[in-house]
């Protein structure tokens, strides 16, 4: 037999709010606690997920009506959490992501939007979802990342930040990788905040994440198509627009499909500076990556290497380690026999 999964002591409930009560049961040792503590605005957000987004909690899962919580260390069970029915939490999903301008229902069962604060909200309805509706919560820090503060935390050493630093000072073009959750946004975050003040940074992301403590920031967001498929904006565009809007560093948020294209011309083009990131296990699947996106832009394998290798000037691969996340390697890309490697 398994033996239960973790629990993390520090988790606690609270009353639920007045119209969530029928749905969503508090333990006795919780009452009383109200919703003090949580991360700006969640307790007006989240409703009954707001006792949970404490400070320095990362990420909000609830899955078959038992929800985790995740302060950087890993996952823990929610004791003090109990759903009664899906019907609830499927209530819950559809009510979040419509506060975030997105729709979820039968016709389109998977979302993700932001609400007002930079939470980040992605649900998942039955039977797309075969376990019952699925909540993913990602809260943000309550300040912007800063390079110094995510030094002194672990995530990179003195010869890696140093490094980075000098990389933005001399406006190389970054790309930063790694699996889900390691701190990619973060990073990039806190590596934009070095910019100059007297530049302007364009912001491209599917729904709005990075966090960038500078004065001039153009942050543009994907929009959904309606129930009828017309009107949507997909990142592709976003990025032809954005090269008409005299950027001086233009950032993606994350390469997911064919505005890889329009990411690495525009890098080959005379916008130096720039940044995106990408998900990918480790570094050598990285050029697999590329070359899957390039794909679905209709781009071969040799014309993505060499895009790739021109555009890029620096590799950035953030990991998640059981003491946190950390800057796994800095390397470059080049190509090898007329093949993309990355090279650390």
């Amino acid at each position: 037999m398994l033996p239960p999964p973790p629990v993390d002591p520090t988790v606690a409930d609270a009353d639920a709010r007045p119209d969530e009560r029928s749905r969503f049961v508090p333990t006795r040792s919780d009452r009383g606690r109200g919703a003090r503590g949580t991360i700006g605005g969640a307790s007006d957000q989240l409703g009954p997920l707001a006792p949970f987004a404490a400070p320095g909690v990362t990420d909000l899962l609830l899955t078959a009506g038992r929800l985790w919580v995740d302060r950087g260390d890993g996952l823990r069970l929610a004791e003090s959490w109990h759903a009664l029915e899906e019907a609830a939490v499927r209530d819950l999903a559809v009510r979040l992501l419509a506060r975030g301008g997105r729709h979820l229902d039968d016709a389109a069962p998977a979302g993700d939007g932001r609400l007002p604060g930079g939470i980040r909200v992605h649900a998942v309805l039955p039977p797309v979802a075969v376990g019952g509706t699925a909540l993913s919560v990602r809260l943000p820090r309550p300040e912007p990342p800063r390079l110094d503060s995510l030094c002194a935390g672990g995530m990179l050493d003195a010869a890696q930040r140093e490094r980075l630093l000098r990389a933005v000072a001399e406006r190389r073009n970054l790309l930063l990788t790694g699996a889900s959750g390691t701190g990619k946004t973060t990073l990039l975050g806190a590596l934009l905040a070095e910019v100059p003040h007297t530049e302007r940074i364009l912001v491209l992301e599917d729904v709005s994440e990075l966090r960038i403590a500078h004065p001039h920031v153009v942050a543009l967001e994907t929009r959904q198509p309606n129930t009828e498929g017309a009107g949507g904006i997909p990142l592709d565009r976003l990025v032809r627009e954005a090269l008409r809007m005299r950027p001086d560093r233009l950032v993606v948020g994350e390469c997911r499909g064919p505005e890889v294209r329009e990411l690495l011309t525009a890098l080959n083009t005379g916008h130096d500076g720039g940044a995106g990131t990408l998900h990918a296990g480790a570094p050598e699947d990285i050029p697999a990556r590329l070359e899957a996106l390039g794909a679905l832009a209709g781009m071969s394998p040799d014309a993505l290497a060499r895009q790739a290798v021109s555009a890029i000037d620096l590799v950035v691969h953030l990991e998640r380690r059981p003491e946190g996340r950390r800057v796994g390697g800095i390397g470059r890309l080049e190509l090898r026999a007329g093949r993309l490697e990355t090279v650390t």
